[in-house]
């Protein structure tokens, strides 16, 4: 039988739930090494993939998602079973390879529902074949956050479904140690799993003296994030904003409550207990949590938290609307405001109807009045409409002509090299086509950059005033241009002047007044989330006009 742990293999660096790596083995961009990674070895080299390529005479690959130290992760397609499914692919000859194989094999006997699953562990033609389960209509806690933190139902579905799962993995012998909100999916309403069982860790070389401490640090981490949307550190990670010292001590962590108002107190006791850091149980006289079994216990002995009301607010009683049932053979929709009540309605009612007499009694002598003198009725005041402006209206836009297209990616690795080779597909005039930039998690491209774009060159100086792009999904783009005295395309996000800023799929976007360039920089800040639960921009169509 398989190894059950790798927290015996060779140490090369201990996990925290501090962790700021965002490369995933499912479902990430392409990242560097994540911070403290082992560097001073040299990894052989990842072997030659590319989209298409087959593996085992069977799976397809399709996308590549990661590639980092020396192994690659892929989304492709099982051509026997015709389904999705991830892949991870590294040297047989790896370091690591022996400890991600038995890693793997271990994951796939444990068999449990709440982790994605590892589905086959081979090594083939000099390579490490791992295969997972892909579940496209899963989103990632790092995704669910970008909106906002959780409810307190939805946290408390979280952390407990999370702790029992790793309580459960950890009988069995295996830790996670790489828990982050990126590893963990959202399957369906109050529904969570796992990804990267022992794997994730096994393939960045992560070990830990303390498996089970680590991981329920992560659990931790995960809830404070969900209570909150920040994440309990100083540094920000995952795309969420770290945490500076609020609590007692220069360096203590704030608690939930203190970060935000209306945390449930239970679980926000419970989050600093799960934490490792100084004055993490300041709020508490509980001892800490050590254990995913010794969470779960905790927090099954929290008072049941209700989930949230889907139905609208109605208005209290108070302010004029009492919720009652309505009478029988009556319908329930509203009549209009309720009636004023005892002798105020009484006098009010009696009180407009003289006026209204009144008035009628004054219209009737004045209109007696103007018949009886032969006069006729008075002219009306009015003054007519002013006549139409019949001015001519101004010319439409003219296109103006585009010399050359590429990619701008000033904080890339390598630099503008976001997918390159079809920023032409921009400017083609063919809506079948498309530039795309690569996968992210987050809308805000996971906290990794500002933006991506394409710089569109004129070929030389010219006046333009607005600028139409065609995406695919709600993109916000900034509508930006160089310098008139630029000779090339400037290097820096600093030398591009916003001009315009929108929203949506087809954006028309207007410097105003017209505007000398040479360089138009079509920048991308905020993408729209693909089937596959990731973020991604596409741009199908681009316009200058003068």
């Amino acid at each position: 039988m398989a190894e059950r742990s790798t927290a015996t293999s060779p140490p090369q660096r201990p996990a925290t739930a501090r962790e700021t790596s965002v490369a995933d083995t499912a479902a990430a961009p392409t990242a560097a090494p994540a911070k403290g990674a082992a560097a001073d070895t040299v990894s052989p080299r990842p072997p030659e993939l590319h989209s298409g390529h087959r593996l085992a005479k069977r799976y397809r690959l399709e996308e590549c998602i990661t590639r980092l130290d020396g192994f690659s992760s892929w989304r492709a397609v099982d051509e026997k079973l015709r389904r999705a499914v991830g892949v991870h692919v590294l040297p047989a000859d790896h370091e690591r390879a022996p400890a991600v194989l038995a890693a793997a094999r271990s994951s796939a006997l444990l068999g449990d529902p709440r982790f994605v699953q590892v589905l086959d562990a081979v090594e083939q033609n000099d390579q490490v074949h791992i295969i997972h389960e892909w579940l496209p209509g899963a989103t990632p806690l790092s995704t669910l956050l970008q909106s906002g933190p959780l409810d307190a139902y939805e946290a408390f579905q979280l952390a407990s479904q999370v702790s029992q799962a790793l309580a459960a993995a950890h009988r069995e012998g295996l830790a996670h140690l790489r828990l982050t909100p990126a590893t963990v999916l959202r399957t369906g309403p109050s529904q969570y799993r796992i990804r990267g069982l022992a794997v994730d860790a096994a393939l960045r070389g992560i070990t830990s003296p303390a498996p089970e401490r680590t991981d329920t640090e992560a659990i931790g981490a995960l809830l404070y994030a969900a209570l909150t949307q920040r994440w309990p550190y100083p540094e920000g990670a995952h795309g969420l904003r770290g945490v500076v010292g609020l609590g007692k001590g220069r360096d203590a962590l704030a608690t939930p409550e203190q970060v935000r108002a209306g945390v449930h107190r239970g679980l926000s006791e419970l989050a600093m207990r799960a934490l490792v850091n100084d004055g993490a149980t300041a709020a508490s006289q509980s001892p800490p949590c050590t254990s995913p079994a010794e969470l779960a216990e905790e927090l099954a002995k929290l008072p049941r938290i209700p989930p949230s009301d889907p139905t609208p607010t109605q208005l209290p009683a108070a302010y004029g609307n009492p919720q009652r049932p309505a009478a029988p053979g009556r319908g329930t929709a509203s009549s209009g405001p309720p009636a004023l009540p005892g002798r105020t309605g009484t006098a009010l009612k009696w009180g407009v109807s003289a006026l209204l007499i009144v008035a009628l009694g004054l219209g009737s002598w004045q209109l007696a009045d103007v018949l009886h003198n032969g006069e006729s009725a008075p002219e009306s005041t009015e003054t007519s409409a002013p006549p139409p402006d019949t001015s001519e209206e101004p010319p439409p836009p003219e296109p103006v002509s585009i010399a050359a297209v590429s990619s701008f990616d000033p904080e890339g690795s390598p630099v503008n090299e976001e997918n390159s080779e079809a920023a032409s597909y921009a400017i083609d005039g063919d809506p079948d086509t498309s530039w795309h930039t690569e996968n992210y998690y987050g809308p805000s491209f996971g906290n990794l950059k500002p933006g991506v774009g394409l710089i569109l060159d004129l070929g030389e100086p010219q006046e333009i005033r607005s600028l139409s792009v065609s995406a695919i999904g709600e993109t916000q783009v900034e509508f930006r241009a160089a310098a008139s005295d630029a000779t090339s395309a400037p290097a820096s996000l600093d030398a591009y002047t916003r001009l315009d800023q929108a929203t949506g799929e087809d954006l028309t976007l207007d410097a105003g007044e017209p505007v000398e360039t040479r360089f138009v920089l079509v920048w991308l800040t905020e993408l729209p989330q693909g089937d596959d639960g990731n973020y991604r921009g596409r741009i199908t169509d681009i316009g200058v006009f003068r």
